[in-house]
């Protein structure tokens, strides 16, 4: 049996919350290999939510300014993407903001729905410097690890301006290793791990979400029993339930899709791979506004994205 001790815990900010735990004990070398696993999935493959595109009111453009506003499109977006959101959404959603000026414009000024929360309503976002107005409409979507704006661009709604997507709940991660304080052996260890999160999530959840990936993961690698002489098989039914488990965790977003296309697949109420591929390529057909060269396309980034693909019946 593991233990898991949290040896110290701060919250400097709402932004920025502090844990140190000590796992263990393990067998010698054990440590290393567990802390670096735990590292890459707590850094890469939790989700998290983030602003991904703004719709500013008269604004066409990243390079324009906005009247009566000190900070340019650029700056405004630069701090967009610094809201720090937690919230429970399973597709993109979008959030208003409409302020008169003069003062100043933080993110407790957006209007969101009751399922999101902002971890710092401080955050800053701009200052009127006159009597004039600031509207926008953001878009805030779920999704894990980075995003760059050049990817997200091309599957935004038209109008939107892209923001990076920081997904990324956990900022910074450290671990290293320790002779077991509980055992007399020299061959047991602990692990010490630090984890730091940007406030959306707590870094005893962090650290469950993790292990939790991790347990699935390795579990796809379960072995059946099989007489001697017989080559060992994977357990095809549990392999089959992750695998489709996996699909439903995969948003269509990640197939950076034209806009046309991607808009499409929305208003059908397709948002994951796994809805996708219920379809085949001439049901797509049929959905309003999808076309030939739509349908194509969307086969096609099903089949280089993830080597899957969706049944053609057309010629």
């Amino acid at each position: 049996m593991f233990n898991v001790q949290c040896l110290e815990s701060t919250a400097n900010e709402p932004t920025n919350l502090y844990a140190k735990y000590s796992l263990g004990p393990f067998m010698k070398g054990q440590s290393t290999t567990i802390g670096n696993a735990l590292r890459r999935v707590l850094l890469s493959n939790l989700q998290g939510l983030a602003i991904v595109g703004a719709r500013i009111t008269g604004i066409n453009h990243e390079f324009s300014t906005v009247p009566d506003v000190k900070e340019d499109v650029i700056d405004i977006l630069l701090n967009l993407k610094q809201i720090t959101l937690k919230g429970d959404i399973t597709e993109p959603t979008l959030a208003r903001l409409m302020v008169k000026g003069p003062g100043i414009v933080t993110a407790k000024d957006l209007e969101l729905t009751s399922n999101i929360t902002l971890v710092d309503s401080q955050q800053y976002i701009g200052s009127l410097t006159g009597k004039g107005n600031l509207e926008m409409e953001v878009l805030i979507a779920r999704g894990q690890n980075y995003i760059s704006s050049t990817k997200i661009d091309s599957i935004i709604p038209a109008g939107f301006l892209a923001v990076d997507g920081v997904f990324m709940p956990v900022t910074q991660v450290n671990f290293f290793v320790e002779t077991s304080r509980s055992n007399s052996s020299s061959e047991l260890e602990c692990l010490i791990l630090e984890i730091w999160t940007n406030g959306s999530l707590l870094p005893v959840d962090a650290l469950s979400s993790a292990a939790k990936i991790l347990e699935k993961t390795f579990g796809l690698l379960k072995i059946t029993d099989a007489p001697p002489n017989m080559a060992l098989s994977m357990d095809t039914p549990s392999f089959e339930e992750e695998k489709e488990e996996h699909l439903e965790t995969i948003f269509i977003e990640e197939l950076e899709l034209s806009v046309r296309a991607y808009n499409c697949l929305k208003r059908a109420n397709i948002h994951t791979l796994s809805d996708l591929l219920q379809y085949s390529a001439d049901d797509l057909l049929e959905f309003k506004n999808f076309g030939q060269k739509s349908a194509d396309e969307v086969c096609e980034r099903v089949k280089l994205k993830f080597d899957k693909d969706l049944q053609k019946k057309y010629v």
